[in-house]
């Protein structure tokens, strides 16, 4: 299973979404997290996914890809639909046995925050998948630059969020390679009770451990070798250009925007 994590990963792949400017992206799954709580009956929903299946595509990122990325977090979005679908009522009642009573609203809100967790979930991580790490950096450190005048480490900042989704899909390796040889070994992480399955965890959560800080110690170690003292002072070897390209996506938010706002009542 780890070995289908997205997030944090980046596919260099030649495309549109790939060339924009990450400020631009960034501002826009900022913008887009806060969008899709706009969504509030099937028709919004609808278009919704079509915009979201519209930048999938351009992006040239396989949706199989993306679906399989869904697969750690598969059991949370179950966990989420069925605590609307038992716990929601509203509606017509269309299934009764005991205690259990399911709703036509509990369906239809069981469907609908699943389908916007999985949005942001492929939105969020078409960022990284088309953003490389050092473009993410440079990006959020323009973005926050305003806030140096109040003393803030924006550019340590910005680095330290950029290590950190950097390091979520090699750390997913890592877990992956240690539970592997620990199932040689006879290790069981799949079944029995969940005592025993979280008696198993320990022996695996050690070692990651211990990896993590000897990869910490490296990349510290790079850094220094390599005169890093921190943002003041540094230069840019690449530098970030606003394109058309870059402004046409804000219009076509605007537009998404006033799209769903007509479309919610």
């Amino acid at each position: 299973m780890m070995e289908k994590m997205i997030f944090g990963r980046y596919v260099p792949v030649e495309s549109l979404i790939h060339r924009l400017d990450p400020r631009a992206k960034l501002l826009f799954v900022f913008a887009y997290i806060c969008i899709v709580f706009l969504a509030n009956n099937t028709i919004t929903y609808a278009v919704l996914l079509v915009f979201t299946m519209a930048l999938i595509f351009i992006s040239r990122i396989p949706i199989i890809f993306l679906i399989n990325g869904l697969k750690p977090i598969f059991l949370l979005i179950i966990f989420t639909f069925s605590l609307h679908l038992f716990f929601t009522e509203g509606g017509e009642l269309l299934f009764q046995f005991s205690f259990i009573h399911i709703y036509e609203e509990g369906l239809r809100q069981g469907i609908f925050i699943s389908l916007r967790f999985m949005l942001l979930i492929f939105v969020t991580s078409l960022l990284t998948l088309t953003t490389s790490p050092i473009a993410i950096t440079d990006g959020l450190e323009s973005i926050l630059n305003p806030f140096k005048r109040i003393k803030l480490p924006v550019h340590e900042l910005a680095l330290m969020m950029s290590i950190s989704l950097r390091f979520i899909p090699t750390l997913m390796d890592e877990t992956d390679k240690i539970m592997k040889a620990q199932t040689a070994r006879g290790v069981d992480f799949s079944s029995g009770p969940i005592k025993d399955r979280i008696k198993a965890v320990v022996p695996l959560l050690i070692p990651l451990f211990v990896s993590s800080f000897k990869r910490a110690e490296e990349l510290a170690i790079a850094m220094e070798a390599r005169g890093y003292r921190g943002g003041e002072g540094r230069t840019k070897y690449r530098l970030l250009k606003w394109s058309g390209a870059d402004t046409s996506v804000f219009v076509f938010l605007g537009i998404l925007v006033a799209l769903l706002v007509y479309l919610r009542s």
